[in-house]
C-alpha cells in the first residue's frame, strides 16, 4: 500500500474535497446532526477503509439511506433511539459477512434496485428545494398539523430567503458548469472539484453580505457544527445511543432496514466500481460486508450517520489515479483534522449551497431519461421499476421496495407461466387432430397452471406428442398431472406418445412410474 502513496495522497485529496460537503449535504438531507455526518464520513475512511478488500472503493454516509434516516428520527422520536438501530443494523450486517450472504445483491431485480435509487433521488430533491430557497422550517416528509409535501412546497414562495436564494443559485451554476464544461477543459478541474468551488463561493458570500440586509444570510440557514474549545468540548460533541430503546420493536425493524438496504448499496457499489476499475480488481463482497458491518457499529456507538460504499467518492478516487485502500484511509484522517482545525469556517456555510450540491446528487439518481429508458424496455422491466419508485415517495423506502420486489416476482411467474412449454398443432388426419408438446428445461410447480389448462384443452380422439428430452428437471407436482393425464386420456380416446432420453413410448401407464427410472439427472 505505502509503495503507492505518490498517487494514493494527490487522490485523497480530491476525494476530502468532494466528501466535505457531501458529509454535511448528506446530514442535512437526513434530519441528523450535521456532525453525524463528519462522524461517518471519517468512520468510513478510516476504519471501513482499513478493513474493506476494496482497493479504490471509499465509504461513508450515502444519499441513497437519507430517507430511512429521515422517517426513522421521526418515527423512534429522537436521534439517540435512532443510533441503536444504526447499531444493531451493523451487527446484521456482520451476521450478514459471516453467514456469506454477499451475493443477496443478485436476488434483486436491476428494476427494483433502480427504482429504489430513482425514488430515494426524487425524495432528495423534494427535502432540498426548501433549503435551497431558504425555508427550513416544520418541512418533513409526512404530514403534519394538516399539511404534506406539496402544501409545504408552496408555502416556500412565502418564506423566500434572498440571500440564501442567491448563493443557492449560484452554487448550482458553479456545478452545472463543472458537471458539463469545465471538468472536460483540464485536469485542473477534474482536481479541484465543483462541489468545493461551491462551498468557497458559498463562504466567501456569507462572509462579503454580513452587513447587507437584503442579501446577509441568518445563521439558521448555515451549517451549525460545534466549535470545540478543549479536548473535552470536542468529545462533547458526539451523541451517544439510547440503549433502553432496544425493547421497542419498531428500532429493530429500523436495524434491519438499514442493514439490508446499507449492505445492497454497498454490493451494487462494489459491482459498479470494480467495472469502473482500470487494474479490474475484484473486492470480496463477504469480506466487504464485514468491513461495513464494523463501520456501522462503530459510527451509531458514537454518533455517526449509517454507512455504506459510495460510488461518488469512490469514481473519484479512481478519476483522481488512486491505487490502494490508503487513499480512502487518508482522506478519513483528512476530515478528522477539519473538524478539529477549522470548525468555525465549516459554519459559514450556507445551507442553500448544500441543498445545491444534494440537487445535483438526486438528479442524478432520478434522471428524467431514465424514466424514458424503463419505459421502452417493456412492461417486464417497467411495471416494477414504477411501482417501486411510486411506493418509495409515496409511503416509504421499505414499502416501495417490497412491492416493487412483488412485482418482480409477479413478473418472474407470469413469464415462467408462459415459458413452461410450446404446443405445436402439426395436422388432422384420418379424423385425427395431432399436437406436439414439448417441455422446457426446468419445469417447476409454479408451471403447473399454464400445463394443466393446454391438457384439459386437448379435444376427444386426438392425439398427443410429449417431448420431455430437453427437460433436466421436472418438479413432482407436474410429474403427478401428467400421471392423472395418462388415466384421464384413456377415457377421452386420447393417445400419448413420450419421447425421452430413453426413447419413445407409447401410452405409458405410469408417468409417476417411468420418471422413478429416469437418471438423476433428468
Amino acid at each position: 500500500m505505502f509503495k503507492t502513496l505518490k498517487n494514493d495522497i494527490p487522490a485523497s485529496i480530491v476525494v476530502f474535497f468532494v466528501a466535505l460537503p457531501l458529509c454535511l449535504g448528506i446530514a442535512l438531507a437526513s434530519g441528523a446532526p450535521l456532525f453525524s455526518g463528519l462522524i461517518a464520513g471519517i468512520v468510513g475512511g478510516v476504519v471501513v477503509g482499513s478493513l474493506s478488500g476494496s482497493k479504490i472503493g471509499v465509504s461513508g454516509p450515502a444519499a441513497g439511506l437519507a430517507a430511512i434516516v429521515l422517517a426513522a428520527i421521526i418515527s423512534l422520536g429522537n436521534y439517540e433511539n435512532f443510533l441503536v438501530a444504526v447499531v444493531l443494523g451493523g451487527i446484521i450486517q456482520l451476521i450478514f459477512g459471516i453467514l456469506k450472504f454477499g451475493i443477496i445483491g443478485y436476488y434483486f431485480p436491476s428494476s427494483v434496485i433502480k427504482g429504489m435509487l430513482t425514488g430515494i433521488g426524487i425524495i432528495i430533491i423534494l427535502k432540498q428545494i426548501p433549503h435551497f430557497f431558504g425555508y427550513d422550517k416544520g418541512f418533513t416528509l409526512f404530514n403534519v398539523n394538516g399539511e404534506n409535501t406539496t402544501t409545504q412546497l408552496l408555502n416556500i414562495f412565502d418564506h423566500i430567503q434572498v440571500g440564501s436564494t442567491v448563493v443557492g443559485i449560484i452554487g448550482l451554476t458553479i456545478l452545472l458548469l463543472w458537471d458539463k464544461i469545465l471538468s472536460k477543459k483540464g485536469k485542473i478541474f477534474q482536481i479541484i472539484q465543483g462541489p468545493l468551488v461551491a462551498v468557497v463561493l458559498g463562504i466567501i458570500f456569507f462572509v462579503a453580505t454580513q452587513g447587507n440586509s437584503t442579501l446577509a444570510i441568518e445563521s439558521s440557514h448555515l451549517v451549525s457544527v460545534p466549535i470545540p474549545d478543549s479536548v473535552d468540548s470536542f468529545f462533547g460533541q458526539f451523541s451517544f445511543p439510547n440503549f433502553s430503546s432496544i425493547t421497542n420493536p419498531e428500532v429493530w425493524i429500523v436495524a434491519f432496514t438499514i442493514a439490508l438496504v446499507a449492505s445492497l448499496e454497498t454490493l451494487l457499489c462494489v459491482e459498479a466500481t470494480d467495472k469502473l476499475d482500470p487494474h479490474k480488481n475484484v473486492t470480496p463482497t463477504n469480506r466487504e460486508l464485514l468491513a461495513q458491518g464494523t463501520g456501522n457499529v462503530l459510527s451509531g456507538l458514537i454518533g455517526g450517520l449509517p454507512i455504506t460504499q459510495v460510488i461518488v467518492r469512490s469514481s473519484a478516487n479512481i478519476q483522481s489515479g488512486g491505487l490502494s485502500k490508503m487513499s480512502a484511509i487518508i482522506h478519513g484522517f483528512l476530515l478528522l483534522i477539519s473538524v478539529i482545525l477549522i470548525p468555525r469556517l465549516l459554519n459559514m456555510i450556507p445551507l442553500s449551497v448544500l441543498a445545491a450540491i444534494l440537487l445535483i446528487v438526486g438528479y442524478k439518481l432520478a434522471k428524467p431519461g431514465l424514466f424514458k429508458k424503463m419505459y421502452d424496455l417493456g412492461w417486464k422491466q417497467s411495471i416494477p421499476f414504477f411501482v417501486t419508485v411510486l411506493g418509495i415517495v409515496f409511503i416509504d423506502l421499505l414499502w416501495g421496495i417490497g412491492l416493487g420486489l412483488a412485482v418482480g416476482i409477479v413478473v418472474i411467474l407470469i413469464k415462467s407461466f408462459q415459458n413452461s412449454h410450446f404446443l405445436h398443432k402439426e395436422d388432422k388426419s384420418n379424423g385425427v387432430e395431432k399436437m406436439k408438446m414439448t417441455l422446457a428445461e426446468e419445469v417447476t410447480f409454479f408451471n403447473k397452471g399454464a400445463i394443466l389448462k393446454e391438457l384439459d384443452a386437448l379435444p376427444v380422439n386426438s392425439y398427443l406428442e410429449l417431448d420431455v428430452t430437453k427437460t433436466r428437471f421436472l418438479d413432482n407436482d407436474i410429474i403427478e398431472i401428467l400421471d392423472d393425464f395418462a388415466f384421464k386420456a384413456r377415457e377421452r380416446n386420447i393417445d400419448i406418445k413420450l419421447i425421452s432420453e430413453r426413447g419413445i413410448i407409447e401410452n405409458p401407464d405410469s408417468f409417476i412410474e417411468f420418471f422413478k427410472l429416469r437418471p438423476k439427472t433428468a
